[in-house]
């Protein structure tokens, strides 16, 4: 494994961060997704990714039971607030009251005392700006939270905060977490030019664009079974957008390339997002232990330009690449 900073921040990262979005809680039994992070853990991973809303807050749970015995001081924990997490009005988004509420139900599902990173799941268009960035302060003054960071905002929306930031003397960001992959390039344009100008690194999710970069989704073809594209529950919706023949027939071409620098598909992605020295780390999702050594293989792996070449020819035009696309629903719509 190797470990970069967390963008201008003294705290390091494993460059492969584990995960548990879509599995644990829902995809996989918690049996499993504890044999998962043990064999992150063995593989020298020591970034863990979650958020409350994750499987009805299950997730946390079961990434909290996961570490308990794991030395506290031995790995980071990151964890996001804004998607609702109950019925309630006040369920949802970047109010003080619910980020308070929700942090101490994190810490509680977590079972620590503290959060290396709090992240601010979307931008809230109705809460004040201010008012979140106050209460995020507030945490990390408490000592419950020790960096903070976002995930999916824009150029201009990371410019706002920064700035009110900047105008109170508060703890700045110091991390994006955005969706970023061969196939999902928006955040080059903009907000990977204004993150190396300020310090601040991406974590980035679906570098492996939700499974499509696997090359196990053949054009012409139904899904496998049991795969994400068939299971509605666990993100079939998202991967959707990527299930065209234009798309699988180009993925398939991928192949080659992976082949001739000794890398399986899955590998092949996770390294072209780390070639990006923006990108402080890439995040994968596991159901098998398997799936956890494969993944870790990336790590410290270097592409040559013409590499990196070679995959931009055979994509093309399929890659997304408008920063307009970087968009935050409203959370009470």
């Amino acid at each position: 494994m190797e470990y970069r900073r967390l963008g201008s921040s003294g705290m390091y990262v494993s460059e492969i961060a584990y995960g548990n979005w879509i599995t644990h809680g829902s995809q996989v039994e918690e049996d499993a997704a504890i044999k998962c992070v043990k064999a992150a853990l063995g593989e020298g991973v020591t970034t863990f990714d979650t958020a409350d809303v994750y499987a009805g807050t299950r997730a946390e749970t079961v990434l909290g039971k996961a570490l308990k015995g794991v030395k506290r001081e031995s790995y980071e924990l990151f964890t996001k607030v804004y998607w609702p997490t109950g019925t309630g009005k006040n369920d949802r988004g970047l109010s003080r009251k619910h980020i308070m509420e929700s942090v101490h139900a994190s810490l509680k599902r977590l079972n620590t005392d503290h959060i290396d990173l709090y992240q601010m799941h979307r931008f809230d268009v109705e809460s004040p700006l201010e008012e979140s960035l106050q209460a995020f302060e507030d945490l990390v003054r408490q000592g419950k939270v020790n960096y903070i960071g976002f995930s999916e905002w824009n150029a201009e929306q990371i410019k706002a905060a920064l700035q009110i930031q900047k105008e109170n003397g508060w703890t700045r960001f110091v991390s994006s977490q955005p969706q970023y992959s061969m196939l999902w390039r928006v955040i080059e344009k903009e907000v990977v030019p204004l993150s190396q100008q300020e310090g601040i690194g991406q974590i980035v999710w679906s570098p492996i664009a939700q499974g499509i970069l696997t090359g196990k989704y053949l054009p012409g073809k139904k899904p496998p079974a049991g795969s994400r594209a068939t299971d509605k529950k666990s993100g079939a919706g998202f991967i959707s957008r990527w299930m065209t023949d234009d798309v699988l027939t180009a993925v398939q071409k991928l192949n080659p390339i992976a082949q001739e620098v000794g890398l399986s598909m899955s590998q092949l992605a996770l390294a072209w997002a780390l070639q990006n020295q923006n990108v402080s780390a890439v995040i994968m999702g596991a159901t098998k232990p398997q799936q956890v050594k494969e993944n870790v293989k990336a790590a410290g792996v270097k592409l040559e330009p013409s590499v990196m070449v070679a995959i931009d020819s055979v994509l093309g035009g399929l890659p997304e690449r408008d920063p307009s696309k970087n968009e935050s629903p409203n959370p009470r719509a």
